[in-house]
């Protein structure tokens, strides 16, 4: 065999282990980087259903507040 051959498949298979080694690692990090945002997604979406009870709660906290301010004459228990 003439060395130049054995030089290119040498070549040949350095440059196929190293493509394949570089797309497992790239689709390592792209599956790790969709987990961490599919995370955030679900904490954002547990916020945004909070939301609605919250501001809901401050009204009533305001409410009572105001009436509280006015002397309560408003609510008699």
């Amino acid at each position: 065999m003439d060395s130049t051959i054995i030089v290119a498949f040498i070549s040949l298979v350095g440059t196929l282990i190293g493509s394949l080694g570089g797309i497992v690692v790239s689709g390592k990090l792209t599956a790790y980087r969709i987990g961490q945002l599919e995370q955030r997604v679900a904490e954002h979406n547990n916020f945004a259903r909070r939301m609605p009870v919250i501001e809901e709660q401050i009204k009533v906290i305001n409410h009572r507040l105001s009436d509280l301010e006015s002397g309560g004459d408003h609510h008699e228990n």
